[in-house]
């Protein structure tokens, strides 16, 4: 399986009715073994997985190297197999751009996977069967005024000229806008905004970030700017 996103096989084991965190680990590592032939890694938020015997039994006898969240580089998965259990957010948003062999996916909380899944439309390993990815669908995020379109473009631009993402100046150039044009973005679907980031090839972090403020003004919060930009707003 491919997609926009992950130019690879990528799968999620998710937990069911009736079923075990072990039985979805032993998904999750037997899909892995039955790709390509490199290297594997598995990932955990600490080492200590004596309480899931399949992860136990990848970890072991050289089957795969074990790492865990502390200290990890996503750069250090690149060309691997990768079993990530139980990954929140920021770690799936960090895969982002990494060109690895195969990833699967043990989901801990739908809430931390529902929009990773979206993007990646990976095969989903179920108690009662593997999912094959969903037919793509057609989604646009019509209907956004072109300012505010605009806007996005150009965050994009910027930030697809750092291997980091949207830098810390763009951040408050948007927080400006924000305070400075609220009307322009007072009652946008944030699910469209998002759409559109989407589509204009904005990181997943970074789409959190614009997002997540965006959502905040239109809450009423207010924004520190710094002094440099503080009058700012985009033009339009």
């Amino acid at each position: 399986m491919s997609s926009d996103r992950y130019p690879f096989p990528v799968a999620i084991s998710q937990l069911g009715v009736g079923d075990s965190r072990e039985q979805q680990a032993l998904r999750g590592v037997q899909w892995l073994l039955s790709q390509t032939d490199a290297p594997t890694v598995l990932v955990t938020p600490r080492k200590d997985i004596d309480h899931n015997p399949a992860l136990t039994r990848l970890a072991t006898g050289g089957r795969a190297r074990h790492l865990t969240w502390r200290g990890l580089f996503a750069d250090q998965l690149h060309g691997k197999r990768v079993l990530h259990a139980w990954p929140d957010r920021k770690q799936l948003n960090e895969l982002w751009g990494v060109q690895l062999s195969a990833l699967a996916v043990l989901e801990w909380a739908p809430g931390q996977t529902a929009e990773w899944i979206e993007d990646a439309n990976p095969v989903r390993l179920l108690r009662h069967g593997t999912h094959a990815p969903n037919p793509p669908a057609a989604r646009t995020a019509d209907g956004l005024p072109d300012d505010v379109v605009n806007i996005l473009q150009h965050l994009a631009d910027m930030a697809a000229g750092y291997d980091s993402g949207l830098k810390w100046n763009e951040e408050d150039k948007l927080k400006a806008d924000l305070m400075n044009r609220t009307q322009r973005w007072l009652g946008l679907p944030i699910d469209h905004i998002r759409l559109k980031c989407r589509e204009l090839g904005l990181r997943p972090a970074d789409v959190d970030t614009i997002t997540g403020l965006i959502l905040r003004r239109q809450e009423g919060r207010r924004f520190n700017v710094r002094r440099g930009y503080k009058d700012f707003h985009f033009q339009g």
